[in-house]
């Protein structure tokens, strides 16, 4: 994964598995301490495996791994157990998380003497990476938020004084593509060219995602030799997703007929037929609560989405701009709200085992896409008096 045609995420995570390699080889020196700077996870992952697999033998890993947190461990702990040899094993590796413990609540000297103590004399037998995962680091470093940037400045000048930094930038599209292409070159099969990029766009350049989904794919189509954008659409969620937002879309729009026509295409290309009916109910709720969101934070734009909706609740970011617009055609939270109750109703009716399914979507969508009755006067004279 060398090479300058790889961004600055691979590049540098690349860097650090040579480094590791190299020293566990006995060709290259061994720092006593990495940083291990950003939250990308599938760069996190392979550094750490980098590191497992040069110096944590599998029969001695109870002896000389550790995984310590600063949340419930002292960095003065940590330092003790890199300090102290091991009777069992002739290495040490300490993995220490929660690293934003030493930047909060004061300026942490006593801490950081320490540290520096430490380092001027490490044991030559232990080995500490420092995860910091609490910066984001883009994968246009210009673009960096001001408050990681001064995180990560801090980083460099305390542990970087003393440890090899490796910034962990998140993956772009384009190195996330040629990733999957070079992964599925490596498997011995090939991917086609729409279907790789159907792939990152579905699930956002998010590596990890990527990487299970790509997995997944490869069984799907083992001893055929070829992955093609059919395969993806058929077994990639994100991708699954792309009619969904088309239904929505629909439905926020009043088109009773294209709802249901849409409905029928999304049944019919479903894995399991009518007992997908309960997973499509929940990616409606889902994609219904989103929007609710989006309009009561008065979100306009895709950046301001990213703030507004939570890591976990977010929809892939090709979505993101279409959401916006179908969620602002619904005038107020009542009409979000009632379309909640309805996909509600919708799923218990789903779960008491109705004789046809199909149906309960047809009802359901049908319902959604078609103009909320205004209450009658009576309901609303005693909705009032309720409320009062």
């Amino acid at each position: 994964m060398t090479g300058a045609r790889w961004g600055a995420g691979f590049a540098a995570a690349g860097r650090f598995v040579s480094e590791i390699e190299a020293a566990a080889a006995g060709k290259g020196t061994l720092r006593p301490g990495y940083v291990l700077a950003g939250d990308e996870s599938f760069l996190l992952d392979r550094c750490r495996a980098a590191v497992l697999k040069a110096f944590v033998p599998t029969e001695l890993r109870d002896f000389c791994l550790s995984d310590l947190d600063l949340s419930g461990t002292s960095i003065f702990e940590v330092l003790d157990r890199a300090q102290t040899p091991s009777l069992m094993a002739p290495f040490q590796v300490i993995f220490v998380r929660n690293v934003k413990q030493l930047y909060t609540r004061g300026a942490k000297k006593d801490e950081f003497a320490a540290v520096d103590r430490y380092f001027r004399s490490p044991n030559p037998q232990a080995l500490i990476i420092f995860v910091a995962d609490f910066i984001r680091i883009p994968a246009d470093s210009r673009r960096m938020e001001m408050d990681d940037k001064n995180r990560f400045e801090r980083l460099t000048e305390t542990l970087g004084e003393h440890c090899g930094m490796v910034e962990l930038a998140r993956v772009n599209e384009d190195d996330a593509m040629r990733w999957i292409a070079s992964t599925t070159q490596e498997a011995g099969e090939r991917m086609d060219p729409d279907a790789v990029r159907e792939l990152v766009d579905a699930l956002g350049a998010d590596m990890m995602l990527i990487s299970s989904e790509l997995e997944k794919l490869l069984l799907y189509t083992l001893g055929r030799g070829r992955i093609t954008l059919g395969d993806v659409e058929t077994m990639v969620l994100g991708a699954k997703q792309r009619s969904l937002y088309e239904l929505t879309d629909a439905i926020s729009a009043r088109d009773r007929v294209r709802a249901l026509a849409l409905l029928q295409g999304l049944l019919n290309s479903s894995d399991g037929g009518e007992d997908a009916a309960i997973g499509h109910i929940y990616m409606l709720a889902r994609t219904f609560r989103q929007m609710l969101v989006i309009l009561e934070k008065n979100v306009r734009d895709s950046r301001a989405i990213w703030q507004a909706l939570w890591q976990g609740f977010r929809m892939p970011p090709f979505a993101a701009e279409d959401l916006i617009r179908q969620a602002r055609r619904y005038k107020s939270r009542r009409e979000l709200t009632r379309a909640l109750r309805l996909i509600a109703r919708a799923d218990l009716e789903l779960r008491s085992s109705p004789p046809d399914k199909r149906l309960v979507l047809e009802r359901l969508v049908y319902d959604l896409s078609s103009e909320p009755k205004p209450p009658s006067p009576l309901f609303a004279s005693v909705q009032l008096s309720f409320e009062g």
